[in-house]
């Protein structure tokens, strides 16, 4: 297994609908294991395929227990929605904001083996959901803000210190993934 290069706000990836998975083998098992890998290495509860560069319809997860990966998902969202909590991103380093989730899901997708999966979720895993098949959409967590959080959001991102932000954070997992990085491991 490798540890991946997480994309950071402003690749071009991040904001492209991903591409459905059609072929499945062995390389798709390595590359479902390397996300797995990775979101454990950083202390994600999810990984989509777009955040590693990749543009295709998958993501991992780890939340409250559950662990495990959903290829092509389909998400149903209840109308009512939950209780506003911050939320963060791999790909938004340094920032967190409260971000309106529905309150309880079903997705559907296939597993690396085309297996069918059908789960249903409410809590945490539920906002997971939500989150990781944004990322499959083109769309990040900042993007479903509102208001001044809105505000607050972008203009962090677009400020100089920003980048400072988001280059200490390649620099700590470069430390942590060595080449994965292109700086190759500190000694």
């Amino acid at each position: 297994m490798a540890i991946l290069s997480i994309r950071i706000i402003g690749d071009p990836v991040l904001r492209t609908v991903s591409e459905e998975v059609t072929e499945f083998g062995p390389e798709l098992a390595k590359l479902i294991d390397d996300m797995h890998q990775t979101m454990v290495d950083v202390r994600g509860a999810g990984l989509a395929a777009p955040q590693i560069g990749v543009n295709k319809r998958i993501f991992t997860y780890s939340v409250d227990g559950h662990e495990g990966h959903v290829i092509n998902p389909v998400l149903v969202a209840s109308d009512d929605i939950g209780v506003g909590e911050p939320e963060g991103c791999l790909s938004v380093p340094g920032l967190g904001f409260t971000v309106e989730r529905h309150r309880w899901v079903r997705i559907t997708g296939v597993d690396k083996n085309g297996k069918p999966l059908d789960m249903e979720a409410t809590g945490m895993l539920a906002k997971c959901f939500q989150h990781e098949t944004d990322h499959l959409d083109g769309k990040l967590y900042v993007d479903r803000l509102d208001g001044e959080d809105r505000k607050d959001a972008f203009r962090a991102i677009r400020q100089a210190n920003y980048q400072d932000v988001t280059a200490e954070t390649v620099a700590k997992r470069a430390r942590t993934v060595g080449s994965a990085f292109g700086a190759g491991a500190a000694q």
